[in-house]
């Protein structure tokens, strides 16, 4: 695209900053910022000039943790790229980094390529790829190496879901190794999966198969042991560690205990573990089902927890792990059994305003929100400052945002390709006005005026915090 864009009278809000500053766009990139008033932002000109007078002007949010078309349990996850990355931009997200997934027997190259081949040319906003590794290998391990160089510089493994992405303490320790030799950065979804396997099969034998036996089984004790033996294997490996999902008081503890050793261990937690509880999964008539994810909700008294550990910087990011599936025809498969509910909550078209409303709650502040929503996760998988932030050079990834506005979360409103929502009826404060990819208009005052094909591969370097 060609032609300039003034964003004019706002309020820009980065992880560092909060000024009252025009933003000159050119090309797709920001060029300038001045003060608000100021001789030099008076002078300027362009084609398209945006009023963001008392609104608050901030960088897209990047969702590091979605899953887009995942095959899961006998079904595919309910958005597409197309879908999902177009509900991304409605709630003012300007990148994600899926997953794309090695299957056992297969290259890892091989699973890249059928992600690429489900993304490219479907997505509204710009993409990346982490690569899930189920199949630790020689082989695998020296794909390894290529993936960093080409800019898939994550890796995640599984200490849960035996028999499809579960690797044993072996296969992650070498995968560990190998991350602490080319940079990359393993992701971790730590649950003790065989012992969570065992008091499945005994709840089913009570006949305990109502969905809030999910959270019963999936304990937090079995989430703070394998975050704990995950961060020791990364420690004898040298290696960096992301644990993905942390729902559990427990397990913030132990990656608090980490980080205060000077180890490079991170963690993620997910807007649904911080305002949604077991009280959901406890929802009568299989309403719970709804709320079937893993890591699972926990008991509300994690949430004050989850909170402290991201205004310490224990937990450094906010992800959505969107992976939703209707709850007809989907969810339902599970009806008898809940161990047959497809894991999964949507979530990637919330997470912003969510997080807004945390700030108006009082959790965190305006900059906290843009830090754990957009700086970390663009520095953590080596995007910034092209993603994340509002500055000269980066990509214009701009979210012009009313922070007066009030809505109501709904199925009925959202723009996800899922027949409910895990916030229906909440009331938030704040919503996206006018969203930029790259300059060009996506949402334009609550009008989608994007396109399938906009967003573009982006491949990324590594870890941006590795001491």
């Amino acid at each position: 695209m060609t032609g300039r864009t003034l964003i004019r009278g706002g309020l820009v809000i980065t992880a560092s900053d909060e000024t009252h500053a025009d933003v000159l766009i050119e090309d797709g990139r920001i060029t300038a910022l001045a003060a608000t008033g100021t001789s030099v932002a008076e002078a300027w000109t362009a084609d398209r000039t945006i009023d963001a007078t008392g609104k608050y002007v901030i960088p897209g949010g990047v969702d590091a943790h979605t899953h887009m078309e995942l095959p899961f349990g006998g079904t595919f996850a309910s958005d597409t790229f197309e879908t999902g990355t177009r509900a991304a931009a409605w709630g003012g997200t300007t990148t994600i980094v899926d997953f794309a997934v090695q299957s056992v027997g297969h290259t890892l190259r091989e699973g890249l390529d059928a992600w690429h081949a489900k993304a490219e040319g479907n997505c509204s906003i710009d993409y990346g790829f982490h690569m899930i590794v189920s199949d630790v290998n020689q082989e695998t391990l020296k794909e390894m190496d290529l993936l960093v160089e080409e800019g898939v510089t994550s890796f995640k493994q599984f200490m849960a879901y035996p028999g499809v992405f579960y690797s044993d303490d072996g296969q992650i320790l070498r995968a560990m190794q190998r991350s602490a030799e080319n940079g990359g950065l393993i992701m971790m979804h730590a649950e003790n999966g065989i012992a969570i396997d065992v008091l499945v099969e005994q709840a089913l034998a009570r006949g305990e198969t109502d969905p809030r036996y999910h959270g019963e089984v999936r304990k937090a004790l079995l989430e703070a042991e394998a975050t704990h033996r995950a961060i020791k294997l990364a420690q004898v490996a040298g290696a960096p560690l992301y644990v993905v999902h942390v729902s559990a008081m427990e397990a913030v503890a132990e990656l608090a205990r980490a980080r205060d050793e000077g180890l490079n261990v991170f963690g993620e937690t997910c807007p649904q573990y911080l305002f949604l509880s077991t009280d959901n999964l406890a929802e009568p008539d299989f309403e719970g089902a709804k709320y079937v994810c893993s890591t699972p909700l926990r008991p509300k008294e994690h949430q004050a927890q989850l909170w402290k550990g991201l205004r310490t910087n224990d937990l450094q990011v906010v992800s959505t792990d969107h992976c939703p599936f209707c709850f007809v025809g989907q969810k339902e498969l599970g009806r008898g059994d809940f161990s047959k509910i497809p894991n999964g909550l949507p979530g990637v078209e919330n997470r912003m305003d969510l997080l807004h409303q945390a700030v108006v709650d009082g959790h965190i502040s305006r900059r906290r929100w843009i830090e754990i929503a957009c700086a970390t996760p663009a520095r953590m998988f080596g995007m910034y400052p092209k993603k994340g932030t509002i500055t000269p050079g980066a990509d214009a990834d701009v979210v012009i945002y009313d922070p007066q506005a009030e809505q109501v979360m709904s199925a009925v409103t959202h723009h996800m390709n899922v027949d409910y929502s895990a916030y229906e009826g909440k009331r938030t404060t704040g919503r996206v006005e006018t969203v930029l990819s790259r300059g060009e208009p996506v949402i334009t005052e609550r009008e989608y005026t994007g396109r399938a094909g906009h967003g573009v591969y982006t491949p990324r370097s590594t870890c941006q915090y590795l001491n």
